[in-house]
């Protein structure tokens, strides 16, 4: 849910639940997404929050209108989310890797060489 002692913006937040309730399969293709009003019910905040969380993924294509009807799932949300969730998700942790691994003074050969060993791990642990 939402975490109101997080830096971040409750808005954002909103957005971001909505794209995990799509790429999870709650939410599918031409689906109708919670009004602002529904958002703002659910999560005991302002509509004006909620409206500008639901802004940010219509800016972004996520979503779309339908006037009078209200707001649905883009047809090629879910591919997309993934997409930008991976890009970000995997630049982010990488960054907290590399510096962690500077701070203790671990290589890039050395820090390569425990990630190609984990992969390998994994691998026979899937076999």
């Amino acid at each position: 849910m939402l975490d109101l002692d997080s830096s971040k913006p409750i808005y954002i937040q909103i957005a971001e639940w909505i794209e995990s309730e799509i790429i999870d399969g709650t939410l599918q293709a031409d689906e109708k997404v919670h009004s602002q009003y529904q958002l703002a019910e659910i999560f005991n905040i302002n509509p004006a929050t909620a409206g500008k969380g639901l802004t940010l993924l219509l800016e972004a294509g996520i979503v779309y209108k339908r006037r009078g009807l209200g707001t649905f799932v883009s047809q090629d949300a879910r591919d997309t989310l993934i997409i930008k969730r991976k890009e970000e998700t995997l630049r982010r942790l990488i960054k907290e890797l590399l510096t962690e691994a500077r701070l203790l003074g671990v290589d890039d050969r050395h820090l390569l060489t425990m990630i190609e060993a984990e992969r390998a791990q994994k691998k026979e642990g899937e076999s």
